[in-house]
């Protein structure tokens, strides 16, 4: 897995310092499409609010 997963979202349980993902794993899903081609197509199941 990428060692530095940046993300924003600092209502999530995995946010950390500096704009870190500390979650062991994530996943990410479709977003109402078969096939994504642009990132606005999926979504990141792994959130989980604090």
């Amino acid at each position: 897995m990428a060692k530095d997963v940046l993300c924003e979202v600092n209502t999530c349980t995995y946010w950390a310092n500096e704009n870190k993902c500390n979650a062991e794993s994530i996943f990410i899903a479709f977003n109402n499409v078969k096939q994504a081609s642009r990132s606005e197509e999926t979504d990141c199941d792994t959130f989980k609010q604090k």
